[in-house]
């Protein structure tokens, strides 16, 4: 989202409104997604994860579907809810939680850990965060942009089923415990 925070307000200063509206649209449905993710995991019961992973399946679904049959906005609309959706998955217990839909905490707390290096602090400490980051990060990165040069925008099968398979052990590990 920090992307398109950028985009809008780019827009605005070049009176791009058009562009500007798109921009917004999709920050709110991102935050629609988080406060959709949130509701369930706050809803009655213990263990609600699954159902969060289980509802980001059903949307990028909705969203391959969508792309199948020529309707792109309404596809790109369903992955901006899933992905806004996916940072409830590990939400504590009534609060906030690790967010899962961006890097650039990471990144910030990499240079920080770099500027503590320079000052006197631990010479590595930044190292494994930015390997850790970068492993992840760059895996996805590549791994995604391979996947929609082969077929577009239908990659998101592929997400939606790790979605939903992640949701059904997560569901069977919640049971054991």
């Amino acid at each position: 989202m920090s992307g398109n925070s950028t985009r809008m307000g780019v827009a605005i200063a070049q009176a791009h409104w058009q562009t500007a509206a798109e921009a917004l649209g999709l920050i709110a449905l991102f935050v629609t997604g988080a406060a959709a993710g949130s509701l369930i995991v706050l809803g009655h019961g213990a263990h609600r994860q699954p159902f969060v992973l289980l509802a980001e399946a059903l949307l990028l679904a909705a969203a391959a579907l969508a792309y199948t049959f020529g309707q792109p906005s309404l596809a790109v609309a369903a992955i901006v809810l899933a992905m806004g959706l996916e940072n409830a998955v590990f939400q504590i217990h009534g609060g906030a939680g690790l967010g899962l839909t961006y890097v650039t905490g990471a990144l910030v707390k990499v240079g920080q850990l770099m500027a503590k290096a320079v000052t006197g602090g631990k010479r590595w400490a930044w190292a494994p965060d930015l390997m850790f980051c970068g492993r992840h990060w760059l895996r996805g990165a590549v791994l995604g942009a391979l996947a929609y040069l082969w077929i577009n925008l239908a990659a998101i099968w592929f997400a939606a089923a790790a979605a939903l398979i992640l949701s059904g052990i997560l569901a069977a590990t919640n049971r054991k415990h």
